[in-house]
């Protein structure tokens, strides 16, 4: 039995969708490339400054956003930033004012997650920063705020000049991410004849009515409905060219 055969039978949806190997090389190369640059500059800082630095391991989750969704709304450079820094104020606020470490630890990821909706500033890896700030410093010590204001703001602002660099100069892609239409677009609605063509109205609407956060821009699920209406379309061509 063929492999193919095989993964079709046992896991199908292996084999739905096959991003192109040159995206997977950009995003485990442009990962590399920012973390290692990120931990060199930082040991630089430190060995030359004598600062109290570290590299945050919640940066390697953001260069997973960074790096491999790239377009995604919670990589964006406003939520990288502010989602971090969000995440290091609550987690120093709540290891001040709660004894207990595992209730200050809930209370910090809460109240950052909080805080992150209502700022439109969500970012995932944040939330272990909030953790960090809680169980992986001194109790009420003053490296807690230099935490927020040094460590936090130059990991960070670090990995988000490293990401600018970095996906603007791999092929193909653009960050921070510009709510452009696939160039495919302006294609599909001059051939559009008497289509309903959805539009990012429609989908704004949509995803409201969703009790969830869908992590994907209006303008993306556009041209994602346009690309799957002209594949839908060409299926029933097809059996009629057969015929």
């Amino acid at each position: 039995m063929k492999l193919t055969d095989w993964l079709q039978k046992k896991q199908p949806q292996i084999l739905e969708y096959h991003p192109k190997l040159k995206e997977h090389l950009n995003a485990s190369l442009g990962s590399f490339m920012a973390v290692w640059l990120l931990m060199t500059f930082i040991s630089q800082l430190q060995i030359t400054t004598e600062m109290a630095l570290l590299v945050l391991a919640s940066m390697g989750a953001s260069t997973f956003l960074l790096f491999v969704v790239p377009h995604s709304p919670m990589a964006q450079p406003w939520p990288l930033i502010a989602g971090h820094l969000i995440a290091a104020v609550m987690g120093v606020t709540s290891d001040y004012w709660i004894a207990d470490p595992i209730l200050a630890t809930a209370v910090a990821v809460g109240l950052a997650v909080l805080l992150m909706h209502i700022l439109h500033a969500l970012h995932p890896p944040a939330a272990a920063t909030a953790m960090i700030a809680v169980i992986g410093l001194p109790e009420h010590s003053l490296i807690a705020w230099h935490f927020v204001y040094a460590v936090v703001t130059i990991n960070a602002g670090s990995l988000l000049i490293l990401s600018l660099v970095i996906n603007n100069l791999l092929p193909g892609r653009h960050y921070p991410h510009r709510d452009n239409h696939h160039k495919h677009h302006e294609q599909f609605v001059s051939q559009s004849n008497n289509r309903t063509l959805l539009v990012e109205e429609d989908f704004q609407w949509a995803l409201n009515q969703m009790e969830a956060v869908i992590d994907v821009s209006e303008t993306d699920l556009v041209d994602l409905y346009e690309f799957a209406l002209e594949h839908a379309e060409k299926r029933k061509i097809m059996p009629k060219i057969k015929n």
